[in-house]
């Protein structure tokens, strides 16, 4: 067992995106593996998917197992053919690069990821029964002082105001790092409290599950 703190902890936003580049098959396996001709990308390179299959779509991994003209994605199991239909997982990839970091956050929150249950009962039974459906989705909430000379305030408002989603890294202190694809919001104007520092709210709208890697 152990316990870490969040002190340390450091979130960036990339700003840089290759054009998509699309894959040709990929395996059912633990990882997957993708084939797509001369992709030039490395190990370690992080990609956000476009795919068929609705749990891999929208999702940021980590390339692993490279080679020319095929890579894994690290850290994803699509063996489950029930829900990762062979020959139906086609699409595309876009590295994410130039990071810049979320500077100066004072407090931060989040909300959503819990499951919901759809509830019934039989007639000749007394007690209801429940099921699991869909879980809520996830938002992370950012608050920061006020500062809009900080290279990551260009990026933010850039995603604010475009409304496309955006790739997000969080490394903890113990070195292991969590991926996130949201769409990205901030608050126009900060916060004006008497002898409280003046900050705006960044929102991350999850569009789908993050992905966490342990530390090398």
């Amino acid at each position: 067992m152990s316990a870490i703190l969040p002190n340390g902890s450091i979130f960036e936003i990339a700003t840089a995106y290759s054009a998509p580049k699309a894959f040709t098959a990929i395996t059912n396996a633990k990882p997957p593996e993708a084939t797509s001709a001369a992709h030039g990308f490395d190990d370690g390179d992080v990609l956000v998917v476009t795919s068929g299959w609705t749990r891999l779509n929208d999702k940021v991994v980590r390339v692993i197992g490279s080679d020319t003209d095929s890579f894994g994605l690290d850290g994803i199991d699509t063996t489950k053919t029930s829900v990762y239909t062979a020959g139906s997982g086609l699409g595309s990839v876009r590295a994410a690069s130039a990071w810049a970091q979320i500077s100066q956050i004072t407090d931060n929150n989040s909300s959503g990821g819990e499951q919901q249950f759809a509830t019934f009962g039989f007639l000749e039974e007394s007690d209801d029964r429940q099921l699991p459906t869909n879980k809520n989705p996830i938002t992370l909430t950012l608050t920061v002082a006020d500062d809009d000379s900080l290279p990551y305030v260009a990026a933010v408002e850039a995603a604010d105001d475009d409304r496309e989603p955006r790739v997000l890294r969080l490394t903890l202190p113990n070195g292991a790092t969590i991926y996130y694809n949201a769409y990205v919001s901030i608050t126009p104007t900060p916060t004006l409290t008497r002898n409280n520092v003046m900050a705006r709210v960044i929102t991350l709208s999850l569009a789908s599950r993050p992905t966490r890697y342990k530390a090398a």
